[in-house]
């Protein structure tokens, strides 16, 4: 048996293709453009990558798009400051400052002075508050990209065994608490997170029916470490290496070529979770602009 691909890329075209009408709409009826700015601090490759790759998206969308570049020397002082303009641009409806920030600035402090109503990351302890609690809010994009896709593959998540790898702020944490809420079809899942200091991990993903794997360990997992037909999502991306031409080579958390032998249904690295992620920031910023000018939206 081979496992089914999921193609993270086909489906998140999709879903920017309905975001792209929709931005159109709310330019015609009523002069409304959703605005995004980025606020990248110091010369770190990957996130430099990251935040070009969410620029192209979000241009490409049709979005008013700002690209702040400060220096890795920056006060923490001058980026809350930068934040405050951006709270109070009518102009702005998302606020994204890249992760990891440079040592000398304390990245809670960062993200707590974001606008909750702008926070299109999810970061922020107001809408973490309400995730957990089950309230409309902004979602943290790469566990919202994971239910979307569970969703679009049609995968049965209601009372099956969800196994979690990683307890991150950022994913693991967000999609457990996401898929165990009391809500048909992507909810009610019987969760349970793994981490370092988890006994026997093989115990733990071999019952799994839904395998969820963020952990930064390349190819970490292998065929003999999953059931029979379990649904793989891998979130990892992990740089092994370099092409003559100086591309990165990536690979997941999962050793996929082995596990999508005995998967039921697994994703890419890349061409899976990732461009999942970036959608869902887009997602969440297009509503934000629905909600701040009083029209219908998924947050309020």
């Amino acid at each position: 048996m081979s496992a089914k691909i999921i193609d993270g890329k086909a489906i998140a075209q999709e879903i920017r293709e309905n975001i792209k009408r929709e931005v159109q709409e709310l330019k015609e009826k009523y002069n409304i453009v959703p605005g995004l700015v980025t606020i990248l601090v110091g010369e770190d490759p990957a996130s430099i990558s990251y935040v070009k790759g969410k620029q192209k998206v979000s241009q490409s969308l049709g979005f008013y798009s700002i690209e702040e570049k400060l220096p890795e020397n920056v006060s923490e002082n001058e980026l809350l400051k930068l934040i405050e303009k951006y709270n109070k641009d009518p102009k702005i409806h998302g606020i994204l400052v890249q992760l990891p920030l440079p040592k000398h600035i304390n990245e809670r402090k960062i993200i707590n002075a974001i606008d909750p109503k702008k926070d299109v990351d999810g970061f922020h302890p107001i809408n973490v508050g309400k995730m957990v609690m089950g309230e409309p809010c902004f979602l943290p994009c790469t566990p919202y990209g994971i239910l979307v896709l569970l969703e679009k593959i049609g995968c049965p998540v209601e009372g099956a065994e969800v196994v979690v790898l990683g307890r991150s702020n950022i994913v693991g944490k967000p999609i457990a608490n996401l898929l165990m809420q009391k809500r048909k079809f992507i909810g009610n899942a019987t969760v349970t997170v793994c981490h370092t200091g988890t006994r026997d991990i093989v115990f733990h993903t071999k019952r799994a029916d839904i395998l969820i794997v963020a952990i930064g360990k390349p190819k970490f997992i292998t065929a003999d470490m999953i059931k029979e037909g379990a649904v793989v999502i891998d979130v990892g991306i992990n740089r092994i290496g370099i092409t003559p031409e100086g591309k990165a080579i990536l690979c997941g958390d999962v050793d996929f070529e082995n596990v999508k032998q005995k998967a039921g249904a697994i994703t890419p690295v890349p061409g899976g979770v990732g461009p999942m992620t970036v959608t869902m920031l887009m997602k969440n910023t297009l509503e934000s602009a629905k909600m701040w000018n009083g029209l219908p939206n998924e947050i309020e």
